[in-house]
């Protein structure tokens, strides 16, 4: 019987076994999948201290207003986009897509309605009976022009509609002033913005 000392350890168990250091290491390694990265990269990666917490009440009330603001800026950004999470109740759905991409991808004459209009208010300022007689004749044109076009742009949302989504209830009337309305807008102006362009097959 061998008898062991206080205080002394065996040396078969104090000796490192190199094989086993060297196992650890590789398993180590190869659950990690990476080098160890160095101090100063680390740190570089490392996101600044927080902010200092405000000292008044004007602060706090400032510092929130700029991150609502920021909040909403985000928002407004993907809503445009056309990201459904972000997008108003009215624009969200595929059928509304669907609607958006119809008049996007077509010239409509509700688009000329901001410039027809200010031609109108400006013959209306001329001093000459024959130009303004012309310019409410040009108001008259163009007012039967838009309820045409929009008499065959409502027909055509109605056919893709059912076209598309054939087995589910729509409200073919909201969703043809739906598209209306927005035929109505400049394009630049569209808000989402259209993801179609002019002449695309939809």
């Amino acid at each position: 019987m061998k008898l062991r000392l206080p205080g002394r350890r065996d040396r078969t168990e104090a000796a490192p076994d190199p094989d086993a250091d060297l196992s650890a290491q590789l398993a180590k390694t190869a659950g990690k999948g990476r080098p160890t990265p160095k101090r100063h990269e680390a740190q570089g990666r490392r996101p600044g201290p927080p902010p200092p917490p405000p000292t008044t009440r004007k602060e706090a009330y400032k510092r929130m207003r700029e991150q609502q603001a920021a909040g909403r800026g985000t928002a407004r950004a993907a809503a445009a986009r056309g990201d459904q999470d972000h997008l108003p109740a009215r624009d969200r759905g595929p059928v509304r897509k669907l609607v958006r991409d119809v008049v996007d991808a077509r010239r409509n004459a509700g688009s000329f309605f901001l410039l027809v209009a200010a031609l109108v208010l400006v013959g209306n300022f001329v001093p000459n009976e024959q130009v303004r007689s012309y310019t409410v004749s040009l108001w008259l044109v163009f007012f039967l022009v838009i309820i045409a076009d929009s008499i065959v742009l409502g027909r055509r949302i109605k056919k893709t509609v059912l076209e598309r989504f054939p087995s589910s209830d729509h409200k073919m009337k909201g969703l043809v002033w739906y598209g209306i309305s927005r035929a109505t807008m400049v394009r630049r102006w569209r808000f989402p913005k259209p993801e179609v362009a002019l002449g695309a097959q939809v």
